[in-house]
Parts: structure tokens; C-alpha cells; sequence
């Protein structure tokens, strides 16, 4: 199947040098300079601080009403399982529906759910339904999101410090939700927590629609949904650079996770308590988050472009500590550098958005959404039968492992695909 990269569309603000260079002098202050961004951020983070929330809630109601822990643990599965349904058979919507109506929908649908949650007696079937509802709107939105930012920034520099910005607020949703949601829940009954998470998606609707432009539709073909979803999806994996660059997007968060799955049992076996559990899990986002703000406020663009590939292989490889069975304290900094290879991506956003053509940008952004947390919720799961059947200090490791050989291909990938000079 030929090619589906090509010049850079009318419908997307090109990078230009000049603006590269003021982005590149003044950081995020660049970003944060154009108003349109500014609703986007605050959306999100209303948004985020929902998600984070709500899965806390609705799995304390479910457990308050059915006592299983199974079934407690299943609503935050299900926050990653429907993303491949989603990410696969609606991704087409980002790209042929005016992108604001689209967020806006996706909203209002999130804060309906939400809402739905807290009706008295709702069955947990129903409960459990209406998280899936949520969970496969998640890349749609995500995917319309990541288009939108390449038309209100342009696909140079303020669009990789854009994104950078969204993976902040995602890291510090989880760390500000889980908090948040703790304090909610020690005041509040987890129905009433789930009323508020529904405000938080109503709120973000509402800035979505009064602080963002309506721009017309990136792809104007005309069919049924299901066969644009699919056909687009086969056309972008089709294409040797795209599926590289995806490739190098999904691998080093699939393996990293792994471990992050795994530090229940492994704070059970050092002995940590809840205070120990909770800052061995808080490890991860706030390496995550220093790095990535670090990197986008200090670093000049070339050398985050050439940071990507060592950070990419650098992510997966302090797991491989794990096999030396380390103390608290060596864990948490173990996790802690796992967390920085997170700015990896700067170089990969930037590569992406430039090999997608514009009238497929938001399916591109909605499938690598999708199959990034596909790949972790299988990489999860795949984990923790591991870990049923050999000892924490050999499946830990072995994430390392496995991941470094996987990641070296992604990269050997990604330049034999690069145009001229190698990334």
C-alpha cells in the first residue's frame, strides 16, 4: 500500500524557524502565551483531576456494595481495556467532525456517565458499563485534543511543548487526584464524589466550547464511520515511518509498567506500609514530572531531538535493579529514574505529528493514544501472571530486559525510516 505521509497540509500551522526560536527562548511561557492553549490546559486539568477522581469513588462504591475486591479492582482495568475499541472502531470522529464539537460531546458524554454513576441503586453492571463508556471515549478525545493542538500551535516547537504540558498535568492529575479524592472520600460518600466528578467534565465542556475556535473538519470524505475508522487506521500502520514512530511511542511504557504493577506485592514483601505503598507509587509521576518540566524549560530543542532515543532505551532500564531485591530507599529512586525517560517523547511528538498528513491527524493522535494504553493494560496483565508463577526479583528484571532488546529494534526502526539525516 503506497505511502500516506506527504507535505505538510493547509489545515495545519506548519513549524516555522522563527517561531521555533522564540518557542525554544521562552519555554512554556510560549505556549502558555497563546490563549486558545490556555482554555485547552485548563479543560484537561478539570478533566484529569475527574478521571483520577472518579475511578477512586466508583471503586470504593463498588466494593462498599458488593464486598469483592475483584470487582473493585476490575473498574480500574476497565479504565485501559476499552481504549483498543475506541482507539480502533471511532478514532475516524477526530478527523471528520469539527474538532471542538467533538471535545465538547466527548465532555458532556463523561459528565452523563459520571452522573448516571450516582443514581441511587444503580445496578454494578450498570455501574461497571458506564466506566467502559468512559474509558472508550478516552482516546477519541485525547486524539481530537492532540489534532486541535496542531492547528492552534502549529507541528514545530510550541507543538512539542504543548503536549509536554498535557503529560504534566497527566502525571500531576495522579498525584493530586489520588489526593484529592482521599480527602472527597473522608468527608463525602463516594455517590457525592462522583456528583462532583461529573461538574469537572461539565467544566471542562464549557471552557472547551467558550475558549476555542470552531474550525471546520480536518477530513471531509464521506462514508460510513466504522470503514473511515478502520481503512484510516490500516493506512497509517501501512505507512513504515508511522508505524515506527509508533512503535517507539508504545514499547518503553509498556515494559515500564510492569513494574509499577507489580509494587503492591513488592512493598508487601519489603514489609512498607500504606505511607511506604503510597510513596513507592508516587515515585514514578513525580520523576516523570521533574524531568519533563526540567526538559521543556531548560533544554534547547535540538538537544531534546537527540535525547530521545537514550531516553527511550534509558526508561526501561532501571527495572533491571530490581534483581538485587533493593530496599525502600533504592526503590523508590529506581523508580524515580524510571519516571524521567518520560521526556523521551518531546522527539517523538515532534517526528510523529511532521510524518502524519493533516487530514489524518487526529485519527494518528487517537491510535497512539489508544494503543499505548492497550499495550500497558496487556503489559499489566501479562505482569502480574508472571509474577504468579516466579519470584518479583526475576519478573521485574525481566521487564528490563525484554524491554531494552524490544526498544533498540523501535529505535534501528525509526532511522532506517528517518529522511536524510538520521533523527
Amino acid at each position: 500500500m503506497p505511502s500516506v505521509t506527504g507535505p505538510a497540509q493547509p489545515g495545519r500551522a506548519p513549524a516555522r524557524p522563527d517561531a521555533d526560536g522564540r518557542a525554544a527562548a521562552a519555554g512554556y511561557r510560549a505556549v502558555f502565551a497563546v490563549p486558545e492553549f490556555r482554555f485547552v490546559f485548563a479543560a484537561h486539568l478539570l478533566s484529569s483531576l475527574g478521571v483520577v477522581v472518579c475511578e477512586i469513588a466508583l471503586s470504593l462504591l463498588v466494593f462498599d456494595r458488593t464486598a469483592s475486591p475483584l470487582l473493585s479492582a476490575l473498574t480500574f482495568a476497565l479504565g485501559l481495556l476499552p481504549y483498543a475499541l475506541g482507539g480502533t472502531l471511532l478514532s475516524a470522529v477526530a478527523d471528520r467532525c469539527p474538532a471542538r464539537t467533538v471535545l465538547v460531546v466527548c465532555d458532556v458524554l463523561c459528565a452523563l456517565a459520571a452522573a448516571g454513576m450516582v443514581a441511587p441503586g444503580a445496578p454494578v453492571a450498570l455501574l461497571l458499563f458506564l466506566r467502559c463508556v468512559t474509558a472508550a471515549i478516552a482516546p477519541v478525545f485525547a486524539g481530537t485534543r492532540a489534532g486541535t493542538l496542531g492547528e492552534i500551535l502549529g507541528d514545530g516547537e510550541l507543538f512539542a511543548l504543548g503536549r509536554s504540558v498535557i503529560r504534566l498535568v497527566n502525571q500531576g492529575a495522579q498525584l493530586a487526584g489520588f489526593a484529592a479524592g482521599g480527602l472527597l472520600l473522608a468527608v463525602a460518600s463516594p455517590r457525592a464524589v462522583l456528583a462532583v466528578t461529573a461538574c469537572t467534565f461539565a467544566g471542562s465542556a464549557l471552557l472547551l466550547r467558550l475558549g476555542t475556535r470552531a474550525r471546520p473538519a480536518r477530513d471531509t470524505a464521506r462514508g460510513a464511520l466504522l470503514g473511515a475508522s478502520l481503512g484510516g487506521a490500516r493506512r497509517l500502520l501501512a505507512d513504515r515511518r508511522i508505524r515506527a514512530l509508533l512503535l517507539l511511542s508504545w514499547l518503553p511504557p509498556a515494559f515500564v509498567v510492569i513494574p509499577e504493577a507489580l509494587l503492591v506485592p513488592y512493598g508487601n514483601l519489603l514489609g512498607t506500609g500504606p505511607a511506604g505503598l503510597g510513596l513507592l507509587l508516587c515515585a514514578m509521576p513525580i520523576g516523570a514530572i521533574t524531568a519533563e518540566a526540567l526538559v521543556g524549560a531548560f533544554l534547547p530543542p535540538h538537544v531534546r531531538t537527540r535525547l530521545t532515543f537514550p531516553m527511550g532505551l534509558f526508561a526501561v532500564l532501571p527495572s533491571l535493579g530490581f534483581a538485587a531485591r533493593p530496599s525502600f530507599g533504592w526503590a523508590v529512586l529506581l523508580l524515580v529514574l524510571t519516571g524521567t525517560g518520560i521526556s523521551y517523547n518531546f522527539g517523538v511528538d515532534r517526528w510523529f505529528v511532521a510524518a502524519v498528513p493533516d487530514r489524518l491527524l487526529g485519527q494518528a493522535m487517537t491510535l497512539m493514544q489508544a494503543g499505548r494504553m492497550t499495550v500497558m493494560g496487556l503489559a499489566m496483565g501479562l505482569g502480574g501472571v508472571a509474577a504468579s508463577y516466579a519470584p518479583l526479583e526475576v519478573v521485574m528484571p525481566a521487564a528490563g530486559v525484554v524491554g531494552s532488546v524490544c526498544v533498540l529494534v523501535a529505535v534501528w526502526e525509526v532511522r532506517r525510516t528517518s529522511s536524510g539525516a538520521a533523527p
